[in-house]
C-alpha cells in the first residue's frame, strides 16, 4: 500500500495553522484532510511531521481553504489540480530518498 502523507502550513495573524492530509491511491479517489489545527496544535502536527520526516508545504490560501474542511473529507474537485503539483513533488522527494 502506497501512502503519501503531506503537511500544509501558514502563519495566519502571527498563529501558525497546519493541515495534514494523507493520500492512499489504492483507497481513496482524493487525498483527505487526517490533522488541522491552529496554535499549539498546529506546532504539534508539525512537530509529529519533522520527527517521521513528512514534507512540509507552505501555502497560505491552500492551508487556509483546507483548514474548513471536515477531518476525513476528500479534497474538493477544484483543489485537484494543486494538491496533485505537490504530490508530484513529493514522489520525487521520496524516490529521491530511496537507495
Amino acid at each position: 500500500m502506497s501512502v503519501v502523507p503531506i503537511i500544509l502550513r501558514v502563519y495566519a495573524m502571527e498563529r501558525q495553522v497546519a493541515v495534514a492530509l494523507r493520500y492512499e491511491p489504492e483507497r481513496d479517489a482524493a487525498p483527505r484532510v487526517v490533522a488541522k489545527g491552529k496554535g499549539i496544535v498546529a506546532e504539534a502536527i508539525m512537530r509529529i511531521a519533522r520527527e517521521a520526516g513528512v514534507p512540509v508545504h507552505e501555502d497560505a490560501d491552500l492551508a487556509s481553504v483546507l483548514s474548513k474542511l471536515d477531518l476525513e473529507t476528500e479534497i474538493p474537485h477544484e483543489l485537484y489540480q494543486v494538491i496533485a503539483e505537490i504530490l508530484a513533488f513529493v514522489y520525487r522527494l521520496n524516490s529521491e530518498r530511496e537507495p
